[in-house]
């Protein structure tokens, strides 16, 4: 069965979902039609230009990126830009740009729980409480002979998730009054005339961003003229999700001993280090990418020593201070790893939903940083 855009979003979504990206971010997608066929998948770190050029030459539908190629808002495509080159590529390559990026970073088996793995780090929790997941109670009212049909619509949509659950959802009966008004054309009952019918109330669980389109769907199921429902805003907590990770070294190493076992796990050439080089690490505190707005967390966690990228001169003097060990891998190393574990998830959703896609990690990316 070929693909779409739209399933592979659908299935991307749902393994990092949007609504655990920070406020400032931009993820989903990027560029492309979500009607477009996808056959091949390629995942990334970044969208560079040499990244979409080779993927478009090899035939990709579809780039799936950690990095967004657009974060800020966009006055202009010129094709002369950096942006622009990029977008006109992938356009006229009819290539799909699709980008999970801080909802990957929270998200339970993300990034941060590959970089913690690779660590070697045990007994996992989250560092920083994940953003609050913005969604709605949705209820519909929906005679009893129709109920099947609400639901499976409703599931379909991805509606009724709660953690590693999918269906969710919870109906009572009672009884729906209703007096058709001139000039309507009720399914049930007549004009002019108290209705009263079985009804059913459906209670389920939807991401503030869905809502729209969900009870769009609705609408074209629904046997009444005017769909009567209700949305609630909610805000649910993920206790597994969030930024960074906190862990135990097992057994404890010296600070220096951890740093050398950093490099080779990782593959990294060299690292910083800020701390005694003896000094006993058992606690460890985690985060992809730029990290440095963490430490206070890492310090309020526990950690002997805090593994981030990006981390400043600034930083480095409140870690001395506060008596923690500072590592840092770099940008690049702390997040390059998840490229491949996404592909893999990708691969097996792919497979379990029955669609003929190929997935490959992009294996020509590099550190832009050389250290002599």
């Amino acid at each position: 069965m070929t693909a779409t855009v739209a399933q592979l979003l659908r299935i991307l979504d749902r393994l990092a979902p949007p609504r655990l990206a920070e406020s400032w971010d931009n993820v989903g997608l990027q560029i492309g039609n979500r009607d477009w066929p996808v056959r091949k998948v390629w995942t990334a770190l970044d969208p560079l230009p040499e990244v979409v050029s080779r993927a478009c030459e090899n035939d990709v539908d579809l780039l799936v990126t950690h990095h967004p190629l657009i974060f800020k808002p966009v006055k202009r495509i010129d094709c002369n830009s950096p942006l622009g080159k990029i977008a006109e590529m992938a356009l006229c390559g009819r290539l799909a740009i699709y980008s999970a990026h801080t909802n990957l970073d929270s998200v339970a088996g993300g990034v941060n729980d590959v970089l913690a793995g690779r660590m070697g780090l045990h007994k996992l929790r989250v560092l920083a409480g994940p953003a609050d997941a913005d969604m709605c109670k949705l209820v519909v009212f929906v005679p009893l002979n129709r109920v099947k049909a609400i639901l499976d619509t409703l599931f379909a949509m991805e509606a009724g998730r709660l953690g590693n659950y999918a269906c969710c959802s919870f109906r009572c009966e009672g009884v729906g009054t209703f007096l058709p008004g001139s000039g309507s054309s009720p399914s049930v009952g007549k004009t002019g005339a108290l209705t009263e019918v079985q009804e059913s109330r459906i209670e389920i669980l939807v991401a503030n961003a869905d809502v729209s389109g969900v009870v769009r769907a609705l609408q074209k199921v629904h046997p009444y003229e005017s769909m009567a429902y209700d949305a609630y805003p909610l805000t649910v907590r993920d206790n597994q999700a969030g930024l960074g990770r906190v862990g135990v070294l097992e057994p404890p190493l010296p600070l220096d001993a951890f740093a050398e076992r950093l490099k080779g796990a990782l593959n990294l050439p060299t690292v910083k280090i800020v701390g005694k080089a003896d000094m006993l690490v058992e606690t460890v505190a985690v985060c992809s990418g730029s990290g440095a707005s963490l430490m206070a967390a890492a310090i309020d966690a526990g950690a002997q020593a805090y593994v981030s990228g990006d981390l400043g001169y600034h930083t480095a003097r409140d870690a001395q201070q506060a008596g923690i060990g500072l590592i840092d891998i770099g940008h690049f190393g702390s997040e390059h790893p998840v490229v491949d574990v996404l592909a893999a998830l990708l691969r097996e959703s792919v497979k379990a939903a029955g669609l003929s896609v190929t997935v490959e990690p992009v294996d020509t990316e590099s550190d832009p940083f050389h250290y002599l």
